[in-house]
């Protein structure tokens, strides 16, 4: 299976339309980055993509970043400094689960779209929209 014949330009619109609807309600930024292979250790992959994506650069330093390697069958999710105090210990590895039945069921969208929501809740909590606040990354999927 190849990232591209998952995320196809449909799909893709879809999921950044949840990444959207989730940004509304907070000041958070939530991207994804899919490949077809993890060229190296998964967490340090993303690791390496989050800094390479600025999703550092936010103001509040609560970026989120979904990565998934569609052939090699893993992902990871990061999140900065901000969100990962606020966050209890384990959260992410129980969004990770619940992005896991879905794959298992053979939905990967379906899987993106409920860690996006799981995490868009996650950051209004914490990290509620302002007034003033703009989208500080784009919402576009990356698909390499």
């Amino acid at each position: 299976m190849k990232a591209a014949e998952v995320f196809t330009p449909e799909v893709c619109k879809a999921v950044e339309e949840s990444i959207h609807q989730a940004e509304l309600r907070t000041s958070g930024e939530i991207r994804l980055y899919v490949e077809d292979r993890c060229p190296e250790d998964v967490l340090d992959r993303a690791a390496h993509l989050f800094e390479t994506l600025k999703m550092h650069a936010t103001a509040q330093r609560n970026g989120v970043l979904i990565y998934l390697a569609v052939a090699d069958r893993q992902f990871a999710i990061i999140g900065d400094v901000g969100i990962n105090t606020k966050v209890p210990t384990g959260f992410w590895d129980s969004v990770k689960d619940e992005m896991l039945a879905e794959f298992r069921k053979g939905d990967l969208p379906s899987g993106i779209r409920a860690v996006i929501s799981a995490a868009g809740e996650k950051l209004a909590t914490h990290f509620p929209r302002g007034t003033n606040d703009c989208d500080e990354l784009p919402n576009n999927v990356v698909v390499a």
